[in-house]
C-alpha cells in the first residue's frame, strides 16, 4: 500500500488507504456485533472486475465524493457463523434461528450488517478524508453460480481489490472493492472528529430490530441499484 509523504503539507492517500478503512469498519463491526474475532488478510490482491459468487453476495453503490461499488461474498457456513452469533449476542435463543443460510431471514440479517459496515465506513471518510459520500440499501442475493458485476459508467478510471476474511472459526468471505482511481492530498494538518465510542456503536446495533433495515427515503425514480438488477436480468 501507499505510504503517506513525509512531507505532512503533501501527503497523499490513494486507493488501498480507503480499503484499509473499509476493512477496518468491516472488522470493527463484525467483532462488535457478533462478540468473536474477525481478521483480514495482509495481502490484497489487484483484480480486472467484480464478482458476486456463491453462496451469498451481497452489493452496495455509493456515490459522491468518490464513487464506487462494495461486494462482500459470503459462504453458506460463513454467513451461518455470522447470523447465528449475531443473533445470540442480541439474546435470541438459538432453537429460534433459522438453519440454512438460503433463509431470508439470513439474508436480512447479513444485508444489516453490511448496511452498518457502510455507515462505519462513510462516517470515518467524513472524519478522515474530510468529504462526504452516500450509500444505496444493501442487495442481497442467494446464488448457486458466479455472476460478474459491472459498474456503471460514473467510474472512469476504475481501481478494484479483493480482501480475504476470516471467521472465528476459519471460514472465508471476500471483500471486493471498486472505485474511481483518485488520491487525497493534504494540504493543511487538520484534526480528525473523534469516532463514536464502542459503547455506543454497540448500543446503537443493540437497538435496531434484528433482520432489520435501515430506513431509507423512497426514491422518486428506480434507484441505481434497481437499474444494475435489471441489467442482470433479475
Amino acid at each position: 500500500m501507499q505510504s503517506p509523504h513525509p512531507d505532512h503539507s503533501t501527503a497523499v492517500f490513494g486507493t488501498d488507504h480507503v480499503l484499509l478503512s473499509l476493512c477496518t469498519s468491516v472488522t470493527k463491526v463484525l467483532n462488535l456485533a457478533t462478540h468473536t474475532q474477525i481478521q483480514h488478510s495482509g495481502m490484497v490482491q489487484r483484480i480486472s472486475k467484480t464478482f458476486l459468487k456463491p453462496d451469498i453476495g451481497c452489493f452496495v453503490l455509493f456515490d459522491g465524493g468518490f464513487s464506487g461499488l462494495v461486494i462482500l461474498n459470503f459462504s453458506g457456513d460463513a454467513a451461518m457463523e455470522l447470523y447465528q452469533n449475531y443473533l445470540t449476542n442480541m439474546g435470541m435463543p438459538a432453537s429460534e434461528l433459522a438453519s440454512n443460510y438460503t433463509s431470508d431471514e439470513v439474508s436480512n440479517v447479513m444485508g444489516e450488517l453490511m448496511n452498518q459496515v457502510l455507515g462505519d465506513f462513510t462516517s470515518k471518510v467524513r472524519r478522515e478524508m474530510q468529504t462526504h459520500i452516500t450509500q444505496n440499501q444493501p442487495k442481497m442475493l442467494v446464488l448457486n453460480k458466479q455472476l460478474q458485476l459491472s459498474v456503471d459508467a460514473n467510474l472512469d478510471r476504475p481501481d478494484a481489490r479483493r480482501v480475504t476474511f476470516y471467521t472465528a472459526k476459519n471460514h472465508i468471505f471476500y471483500l471486493e472493492l471498486a472505485m474511481d482511481h483518485t488520491e487525497f492530498i493534504k494540504l493543511c494538518e487538520f484534526e480528525a472528529q473523534d469516532a463514536p465510542e464502542p459503547d455506543q456503536v454497540m448500543a446503537e446495533v443493540a437497538a435496531q430490530p434484528a433482520g432489520g433495515s435501515r430506513a431509507a427515503p423512497a426514491p422518486a425514480a428506480p434507484s441505481d441499484t434497481d437499474e444494475l438488477l435489471r441489467s442482470l436480468g433479475m
